[in-house]
C-alpha cells in the first residue's frame, strides 16, 4: 500500500492493514456528527504530516466510527477525533482529542 494515510472502509480491511504493517499503526478514530467534523479535519491535517515524516516508521490508519464499530469498542474509544498506538495490534498508547503535531509527536515518540 502506497498510501500515506490509510481509509479502511469496514472492519475487515482495518484488521487487514494490520495484519500487513511491518511498523506500528497510529489509528486515529474520527466522526461525522456536527460536534466531530472540524475536530477530525484538523487531524487530518495533523496526522498527515505525521504520516510524511514518520515514513517507514509508523503505519497511520483514519478509522471512521461508524465503518469500523468492531475496531472502536475493541480499543475503547467513546469520542472523536481519538488516537491510538498500535503495535503487534495491542494498544500501547490512547489520546483523545484534537492533537497539535507536536503533541502527537510527544505521543508517538515515547512509544516508538
Amino acid at each position: 500500500m502506497t498510501q500515506r494515510v490509510h481509509r479502511p472502509r469496514e472492519d475487515a480491511e482495518f484488521n487487514f492493514i494490520l495484519r500487513m504493517s511491518r511498523v506500528p499503526v497510529l489509528a486515529y478514530f474520527t466522526g461525522t456528527w456536527p460536534k466531530a467534523i472540524e475536530p477530525c479535519r484538523v487531524m487530518d491535517l495533523v496526522v498527515g504530516g505525521i504520516a510524511d515524516d514518520y515514513t517507514g516508521r509508523l503505519t497511520a490508519v483514519r478509522t471512521d466510527i461508524t465503518r469500523c464499530p468492531a475496531a472502536t469498542e475493541r480499543y475503547g474509544i467513546t469520542g472523536a477525533p481519538s488516537c491510538v498506538l498500535l503495535k503487534d495490534g495491542e494498544a500501547v498508547a490512547h489520546g483523545t482529542g484534537p492533537m497539535t503535531t507536536a503533541e502527537v509527536q510527544k505521543f508517538l515518540d515515547g512509544h516508538l
